[in-house]
């Protein structure tokens, strides 16, 4: 945490995205150790990460974005609430499209199916992305509301989520035909986009005092969006137990951490 806190808010972006990134990839890796992976293992960890990003959604996020909006003399509520709904707005796009390009790939050729899988998992890690950026540029603002250990852990929740992702894009290629190695190479491509949208949404946020409310709001609009898309409900597909238990512990986790050091 000292480390981090000595860096440049931009380059701490782009290290936590990294960071983000790399867990993907170890987790397209199991493909080169195991023929599958226990679905209710996967449902502990998508449900433990859902609750860390929720948990960090309001005390990373969007807690700070209406303190500041306060100090600025902005209308909190209405910043606020504006900043959610088009990061939302923004995640549900990205279904639309992803969508359409699911009706693509079962009516082009099996070749072309892995890209667009592909596809679809790298536009959902770009609002993951922009949050660490956010949640990471923010710090630049000096704002007391704005938490290190709250865009560490915001970051470390994101990973979580990222090594069943991983595993879940590389897995079913391998089952498919496609060879290890082939099937490692896309699902490690599909968190690649991490890091640039980081250091974008770093760069904006510590660029754009007067924006950061709303950027902090959007960013948050964009992670309950993609935790009620696709985390919860492809945990709660398998064992709603253990997704249950994930998403409770992982809230607990979160939320004290950042209470307790935040």
């Amino acid at each position: 945490m000292n480390f981090m806190s000595e860096l440049h808010p931009v380059l701490g972006g782009l290290i936590a995205t990294l960071f983000t990134y790399a867990v993907t990839a170890l987790g397209a890796s199991l493909v080169f150790f195991f023929n599958k992976v226990s679905k209710t293992l996967i449902d502990i960890m998508l449900g433990f990460s859902a609750g860390v990003m929720i948990a960090a959604s309001f005390w990373s996020l969007l807690a700070p974005a209406i303190d500041i909006a306060a100090r600025l003399g902005k209308n909190a509520a209405l910043t606020v609430s504006a900043g959610f709904l088009c990061g939302g707005l923004f995640v549900i796009a990205a279904d639309v499209l992803m969508s359409k390009a699911d009706k693509m790939k079962n009516a082009e050729k099996k070749t072309k199916r892995s890209v667009l899988l592909c596809a679809a998992v790298t536009l959902h890690n770009v609002p993951e992305g922009l949050a660490v950026g956010v949640a990471f540029g923010s710090l630049a603002s000096g704002e007391p509301g704005v938490s290190l250990t709250a865009a560490v852990m915001l970051a470390l929740g994101i990973g979580i989520q990222n090594f069943p992702e991983g595993a879940c894009v590389a897995m079913p290629l391998y089952v498919s035909g496609k060879s290890k190695m082939k099937s490692f190479m896309i699902g490690q491509a599909s968190g690649a986009v991490e890091p640039f949208a980081g250091v974008l949404g770093a760069l904006f946020a510590s660029a754009a005092n007067e924006a950061l409310p709303a950027a902090l709001s959007f960013s948050g609009g964009a992670m309950i969006a993609v935790v009620c898309s696709e985390l919860i409900p492809e945990a709660f597909e398998g064992n709603k137990f253990a997704a249950e238990a994930g998403i409770l512990s992982g809230f607990i986790v979160m939320m004290a951490l950042d209470v307790a050091l935040g």
